[in-house]
């Protein structure tokens, strides 16, 4: 596990044919669970942990690191399956979300394995709304749950979504504008989708929300077959990177080598970070990256992106 990210190059190019590398462990629950290696930067035993007064019941505690100043979080207690008898005894998969650092206890890691996108699923329908994942597979005939891990970190430190910008201005102009007011959003978390939503409302835009990228690619596919232009219906499109069935970078690929819909501008919203990005957003035609989730840098590049458009070339 010590050479976890050695191959950055090799992820790279598996990122970008719809594939990636998925870190399987378990929590005392006994249940398999899975995260893309690229969200993890490191595995370690548990550390000591100090205890904050009034900290969240699902935060273990904070261990005082190399790198600083680290939140570890309770895994299973957060996805309400129980609670951690004794850190000491826990592994600590340390991982970046939204610009943070967050270390996850878990029992024990199992093992690395190489698997399609087109493998990891959609929750089964039926289980309610009240659950933490994102998706499912299978490995070796064992299912694995995915933790919609934004819904997690949202539910002990939600971001803020206020915007500190004021955009008086540009909501005049698009108000006066007759450049599309939908924007499509594709993101397979809940949260995440009503992050969004809730962001571009505020400045008077619709949002059109679908869960994966395969669906967001076969409701443009039909569009065109109705004789739609999706340069004409939406603003933009917001993609998440990691989707189940098909992934952002697929997704990408795909719209932008559709000559019918390669006009469409491609923002890739990820709390996916590091220096693959950039290479792989020029890689697969996307317009634009930024990290997930800052209210008002989303905000921003939707309506410079509105302006640009609707400055005649």
């Amino acid at each position: 596990m010590s050479k976890l990210l050695n191959n950055v190059n090799q992820r790279t190019q598996m990122a970008g044919e719809n594939r990636l590398e998925l870190l399987l462990f378990r929590l005392q629950n006994g249940q398999l669970y899975g995260i893309n290696v690229f969200k993890v930067k490191k595995i370690m035993p548990c550390p000591p942990l100090t205890q904050l007064p009034y900290h969240h019941p699902h935060v273990a505690g904070v261990a005082n690191t190399m790198d600083g100043s680290l939140p570890i979080l309770d895994l299973l207690s957060a996805i309400q399956s129980g609670k951690v008898q004794d850190p000491r005894k826990q592994q600590v998969i340390v991982c970046e979300y939204n610009r943070k650092m967050q270390g996850f206890l878990v029992d024990r890691i199992d093992n690395i394995v190489n698997m399609e996108w087109s493998e990891i699923l959609l929750p089964p329908k039926g289980i309610g709304h009240r659950h933490y994942l994102t998706s499912v597979t299978r490995h070796e005939g064992k299912l694995v749950e995915i933790i919609d891990v934004e819904k997690v970190i949202s539910e002990v430190t939600p971001a803020p979504e206020d915007f500190k910008t004021q955009f008086d201005e540009d909501l005049s102009e698009l108000k006066a504008s007759q450049i599309p007011r939908k924007v499509l959003v594709v993101d397979d978390s809940v949260v995440a989708r009503n992050q969004i939503k809730r962001c571009l409302e505020k400045v008077e835009l619709e949002a059109v929300l679908l869960k994966d990228g395969l669906q967001a690619l076969e409701h443009l596919q039909a569009m065109l077959e109705e004789g739609k232009d999706p340069y004409e219906e939406y603003l933009m499109m917001i993609s998440d990177i990691e989707m189940p069935e098909m992934d952002g970078y697929t997704l990408t690929r795909n719209v932008k080598q559709d000559a019918r819909m390669q006009q469409l501008f491609i923002l890739m919203h990820s709390s996916l970070s590091g220096v693959f990005n950039e290479s792989m957003v020029q890689k697969v035609g996307a317009d634009r990256f930024i990290a997930k989730f800052d209210a008002d840098e989303l905000a921003v590049s939707v309506l410079d992106h509105f302006r640009k458009r609707s400055t005649p070339a």
